[in-house]
């Protein structure tokens, strides 16, 4: 399983530990990378996804997942959420558009 939030993009980094006496050891810096469902409004379901901290965070800022997905460019984003992307799209433009009186 990859170490990259499919929403950001965030990944695997790398850098030194640096002991008191100056050694310099190699490391990795991992990301907050949690399992967490996110509720997608226009489809009525629940999608499963794991992602970073700071994505979840992103997503709720843009108005949900719904909103991040339609916001997002096709080429920033992983080929399972291109595919959600384009059912959320489908289903907004298949709903009547109600008006308000």
């Amino acid at each position: 399983m990859a170490r990259r939030c499919p929403l950001t993009g965030k990944g695997v980094q790398t850098g030194n530990n640096v002991s008191h006496a100056n050694n310099r050891t190699r490391r990795r810096f991992l990301p907050n990378l949690r399992p967490h469902r996110l509720y997608s409004e226009t489809l009525g379901e629940s999608i499963r996804l794991r992602i970073s901290t700071h994505g979840l965070r992103t997503v709720e800022q843009r108005g949900g997942l719904d909103g991040f997905l339609l916001d997002a460019r096709d080429v920033d984003l992983t080929s399972g959420l291109r595919r959600l992307k384009r059912r959320i799209a489908s289903a907004r433009s298949a709903a009547p558009v109600l008006e308000a009186s």
